[in-house]
């Protein structure tokens, strides 16, 4: 019998991963701190609790995809938080971004209890999430995580392994670095172009057209057309992503001038009420700053 996989967090990404770990055939139970939308999955067959230790009780995988440490802890350590069901006999994945320190202080503290811990983020947006095609990038016991496969083969299209527990945690900020500087770097050249005459199509066909395309810019180019950014990556993530990339760089004395402009540029972007919208709409801060600095 598959594992009794329990899902803490059910935003664009969470909702998504929790409905192919459903239809994998995992039962399920879900939480979330707006149980309304929970409604999908309640009717494809998923169980909702009404608090994380009623989910850590019944579950013997607990699952959390959640925006950052402060959610996590709540989570966990919170009021009828999971840590209260924790044990030897179960297993919590961490799937959500947060720096590696504190994956690393979360692990600390965890171990007097007993239960395995995997630290797994995920590399890939709101569609690799509803198709079951994200990377996952997993940190731990590379025997537990070998165990793990078919779970996360419902969630992704491939488990790779990075090191001891905080390795994933350090893998996702090392990818995601290089998102944010690759969606700047195709925003403020459009924005470049079009300042001096050109079509943004022309910009567009260009870059698609040689060496320099990539998947990601192929994604987000109708949201650079059409200069609208529903969320598959919200800007305010991307944001907070920078600032743990940035202090991570910091802690290891790594040079990040890249991380250090772009995380200003987002910062704009947060500030101008943009946060909910797409991280591309990194091209909607620079056209606001055009002429302005």
């Amino acid at each position: 019998m598959p594992p009794r996989v329990g899902f803490l967090g059910l935003g664009i990404m969470g909702s998504a991963m929790a409905n192919n770990i459903l239809k994998a055939g995992f039962p399920l139970h879900v939480y979330n701190r707006t149980a309304s939308k929970a409604g999908g999955l309640l009717t494809a067959g998923a169980t909702l609790t009404p608090h994380p230790l009623a989910l850590a009780q019944d579950a013997e995988v607990i699952i959390a995809m959640v925006t950052g440490p402060e959610a996590l802890d709540e989570l966990i350590w919170g009021e009828q938080g999971a840590a209260g069901a924790f044990s030897a006999e179960k297993t919590f994945i961490n799937m959500s971004s947060v720096p590696p320190r504190y994956t690393r202080e979360l692990a600390a503290e965890l171990a007097p209890l007993g239960i395995a811990f995997i630290d797994a983020p995920v590399s890939g947006t709101k569609k690799p999430a509803e198709d079951g095609k994200l990377l996952i990038l997993a940190g731990g016991d590379q025997e537990k995580i070998a165990a793990l496969e078919p779970l996360f083969a419902a969630m992704g299209q491939k488990v790779i392994y990075c090191g001891e527990v905080g390795q994933g945690s350090v893998m996702k900020m090392t990818i995601n670095l290089l998102l944010g500087v690759m969606m700047a770097g195709l925003a403020e050249t459009i924005n470049f172009g079009q300042k001096n005459g050109l079509e943004p199509e022309t910009i567009l066909e260009v870059i698609l057209s040689g060496s320099l395309s990539s998947g990601l810019f192929q994604m987000k180019a109708e949201m650079v057309r059409d200069m609208a950014f529903p969320p598959n990556f919200p800007l305010k993530h991307m944001t907070k992503d920078l600032k743990f990339i940035i202090d991570t760089a910091y802690e290891s004395g790594a040079p990040t001038p890249a991380a250090h402009a772009v995380l200003q540029l987002f910062r704009y972007g947060v500030a101008f009420q943009w946060g909910d919208e797409d991280f591309a709409a990194v091209l909607k801060i620079l056209k606001h700053l055009n002429g302005r600095t």
